[in-house]
Order: structure tokens, then C-alpha cells, then sequence
């Protein structure tokens, strides 16, 4: 066990250093935004009003809180928590995002919008250059704090049943090092004596009573502690506190989105799903060509699948098997090295391009851009069974990404695959569906967000408390 108790100031330095790394990037981005746009002032500087104060700190000051803004919101700056990858990801799509808007907003502040393509052109070569530094520049950043702030040591305290949640942890090495597990059972004072030895604790799949004791006595001691929601934590984190009484009070309305959230998300999802087949239809066009030029069969592929209270619609999607993948009646679910997927299939699946003609459900309202995944109506029944809760996910219309589809895995359980869901569920808004949407452009640059199921992984079901 270790003996060295944390210490505040490690923790600290780990916040200042993030910081520093923030305020870094963002002198770097808005630097090379400054240097373009004093060119662009002296160039274009007739009525010498470009190139004051004003407009030179109106538009500096703009970019640095819409970096901010945009950095938080698309965990730019995670430097240390998250994975490389995603930092990478969340730098691309922040400067590619605000340099966009950038265009208008330096047009509205010039008062000119002739420069419109002039601009243009100015911040392409500007992101391009933004990118590359920033990006180059986050990789040291993490590898400095990973060098700096070693993994944190855990104490696991397990209940009754088994799952995967320590060997889940222990994959992000460079965070998380699970050294010890002891029962909940275990003595009071014994639990107390041994998890002042660790950084952090780890409740996995504790019951209700023994969690709440635990979450206090961690409270108490100051302990950071980890663990997973059951269906019940995660209604209650979206409840409204009630200050009537000198009691307090938490209030879940459990009405669903409202008629002006459905009527927003509709608009949205006709305009992006309609704008989405006018610009990829040559993308959709090549991927036709090369499916049927393979061995000759259908392009499409047409399955039943479950959307919103339990309503059955038929999916559309490339056709990425062979012809007659299941004659035998039995859905089965395409494992990670399945001989049925043909190799165009292979890629169109790796790359997300077999998900593009569900874009014409969502324009006939079979779907939206984000919701629960469609599950196939013989796995909601499965599921059902063993997870009664599982019919929660059909309170909101099925989604081409989502909640799950975002944070998940292809291969992730279905009872984690409903927490996620319902976490997207009880906290709906339409900045989290933009959020979601973003998020999903991260994730194609992740290979385990595509892993396909084990031999057995769509059947197997733990006995689990919900």
C-alpha cells in the first residue's frame, strides 16, 4: 500500500499548469490571428480607421474569449485528462470553428463586407498555420504532465458482482493505477485506515446504502472518489432544487422535451440532414459505384429497427456484408474480424460512410441527427427482459449519433449504452446536441469507438444492481 498521503499543492500544481498550457495556446492562436489581421488593417487601411486602438483591440479581445468559449466547450485545453487524440481534435475543430466566424465578424467590424473573400482566404492559411502550432505544441504539453504528475493510486472497494470497471480504469495508465481492492463489507474503521493510503477511491457497483456511507465518509476525509451511476443517480442529477420549505426539496418534472425543444430540433434536423445529402452526394455517388462494382449486389441495405415509443421504421444504410449476411433469420452482430464484410464494407464502416443514407430517415422524421441509437427490435426485447429500464430510451426519437454512440464503444454494454443515453435524455438541450455533434467529429479519429462485438458480447448480460 502507499504510505505518501496526497498533498493539496500536487493537486494545485496540476491546475496552474493546465492553466499555463491554456493561456499558452491562446497567446499563440490570437497572436497569428493579430498578425493577420494588423496585415490585412495596413493594407486595406484607406479611411485610417482599421488600424486604432479601437478596432484592433475589439477584434483581438473578440478572439481570445471566443477561443476560450469554444476551447472549454470542445476540451481543448484538457491537457493530462483526456486522451491525446481528443485534445488534438478539440484544437482543430476550436480554430476552425471561430476562425469561420471570424469571417463575418471582421467584416462586421470593418463595415465592409466586399473583404468577405479576402477574409476568406486570409484565415484558411491562418487556421492551417494555427493548427499545425497548436497541435505540435499540445503533445510536450501532455507528455510534460504525464512526466510531471504521475497516474493517481487507487483504492477500489467492490460489491457483489463482477464487471470490468478496474481493468476499464486501468487502460488510461496515464491517470489512473488501481493498487489495492478491498470489500465494502469490510470493517468501518478497517475501509477508513486503508484508503488514507491512496489518492483516490473507486465505489464499484456498491449497494445504495453502502455507497451513500462511503460517499460520506470520502466527503468527510476529503478523498476524491469515482463511481458508476445507477439509473436512479442519473434522473436525480438533472432534478431542480425547491427552496419552499426549510427543507429542501428536489423537483424531476419527468416531462420529456417541451413542443418549442421538439419543434427546434426538427427545423434542425431537417436543415442539416437536407444540406448533408446536397453536399456529400458525390461522396454517396462513388460509395454506390464501388459497393455494387464489388460483387454486384444491392447498394443499400434496409433493416427494422425501434425509435421513439417503441414505433418500428426500417433503417437505411450502404450494404456493407455480403448478400444474405443473415438468411438464417438470426440477427448477429458483425464481430471485429467478421469474414462477412466485404472490403468495401471494411472501410465504409471504419470511416462512418455505411451510416450516411440514414440521413433520408432523419428527413422523413424516422430519426434525428442525436438521439438513443435504433436498436434492432429482437435486442430491445432481449434487453428488456434482463433490463427492464431499458424501454427509457424509446422517450426520445432515435438518433444518427448520440450520447452513447459519442462516449461509448460499438462494443459497449447495453446497460452502460442506456446510462449514456439517459444522460442525454434527462439533460437535453439544443447546445448539447451541437455539442454531440462536434464530439462526433472527434471521435472518427478513434479506433475503439469502432471495435466490433466479441464472439459472445451481445448476449452476455451480468446479474447487475440497477
Amino acid at each position: 500500500m502507499r504510505q505518501n498521503i496526497p498533498n493539496t499543492s500536487r493537486k494545485n500544481n496540476k491546475y496552474i499548469y493546465r492553466f499555463l498550457c491554456e493561456v499558452f495556446l491562446t497567446m499563440i492562436a490570437t497572436g497569428i490571428f493579430y498578425v493577420n489581421w494588423y496585415e490585412f488593417a495596413s493594407i486595406n487601411n484607406q479611411t485610417g480607421h482599421l488600424l486604432g486602438l479601437g478596432n484592433l483591440g475589439m477584434a483581438t479581445g473578440i478572439y481570445v474569449i471566443l477561443y476560450l468559449i469554444f476551447g472549454k466547450w470542445l476540451h481543448a485545453f484538457t491537457i493530462g485528462v483526456e486522451r491525446k487524440a481528443n485534445i488534438l481534435a478539440g484544437q482543430v475543430l476550436t480554430l476552425f470553428l471561430l476562425d469561420f466566424i471570424e469571417i463575418f465578424i471582421s467584416c462586421a467590424i470593418t463595415g465592409q463586407f466586399r473583404f468577405f473573400s479576402e477574409f476568406l482566404t486570409i484565415y484558411a492559411v491562418m487556421f492551417l498555420i494555427q493548427a499545425c502550432i497548436n497541435c505540435l505544441l499540445s503533445v510536450p504539453m501532455v507528455n510534460i504532465y504525464r512526466r510531471l504528475f504521475p497516474p493517481l493510486s487507487v483504492i477500489e472497494i467492490y460489491g457483489e458482482y463482477q464487471n470490468q470497471l478496474c481493468e476499464k480504469m486501468n487502460t488510461i495508465h496515464y491517470k489512473y493505477h488501481i493498487e489495492k481492492s478491498i470489500s465494502y463489507s469490510e470493517d468501518e474503521a478497517q475501509i477508513r485506515t486503508d484508503i488514507s493510503g491512496y489518492d483516490a477511491v473507486l465505489l464499484n457497483d456498491l449497494p445504495a446504502h453502502m455507497k451513500n456511507k462511503l460517499l460520506k465518509i470520502c466527503f468527510e476525509t476529503g478523498k476524491r472518489v469515482y463511481y458508476a451511476p445507477k439509473i436512479s443517480d442519473i434522473i436525480v442529477k438533472n432534478s431542480e432544487e425547491l427552496n419552499l420549505l426549510d427543507t429542501p426539496l428536489f423537483l424531476n418534472r419527468n416531462n420529456g422535451i417541451t413542443p418549442v425543444q421538439r419543434f427546434i430540433k426538427r427545423t434542425f434536423d431537417i436543415v442539416l440532414s437536407t444540406a448533408s445529402l446536397i453536399v456529400l452526394s458525390p461522396l454517396m455517388l462513388i460509395t454506390a459505384i464501388a459497393i455494387h462494382a464489388e460483387d454486384g449486389g444491392p447498394v443499400f441495405y434496409k433493416q427494422e429497427r425501434v425509435t421513439i415509443r417503441g414505433r418500428r421504421f426500417m433503417i437505411i444504410k450502404f450494404r456493407s456484408m455480403i448478400v444474405d449476411a443473415e438468411k438464417d433469420g438470426r440477427p448477429r452482430p458483425a464481430g471485429e474480424k467478421d469474414d462477412r464484410i466485404t472490403k468495401v464494407g471494411s472501410f465504409i464502416r471504419a470511416t462512418r460512410i455505411d451510416e450516411l443514407p440514414q440521413l433520408i430517415n432523419i428527413l422523413k422524421g424516422d430519426m434525428s441527427i442525436v438521439g438513443p441509437r435504433p436498436e434492432r427490435w429482437e435486442h430491445v426485447e432481449m434487453y428488456t427482459e434482463q433490463i427492464p429500464e431499458f424501454v427509457l430510451r424509446s422517450k426520445m426519437k432515435g438518433g444518427l449519433t448520440g450520447y452513447a454512440q459519442v462516449y461509448g464503444k460499438y462494443n459497449t454494454t447495453a446497460l452502460d449504452k442506456l446510462k449514456l443515453d439517459l444522460l442525454y435524455i434527462t439533460n437535453y438541450s439544443f447546445l448539447l446536441d451541437i455539442q454531440i455533434i462536434f464530439e462526433t467529429i472527434k471521435i472518427l479519429v478513434q479506433k475503439e469507438s469502432t471495435e466490433g462485438f466479441s464472439e459472445d458480447a451481445s448476449n452476455k448480460m451480468h446479474d447487475i444492481d440497477l
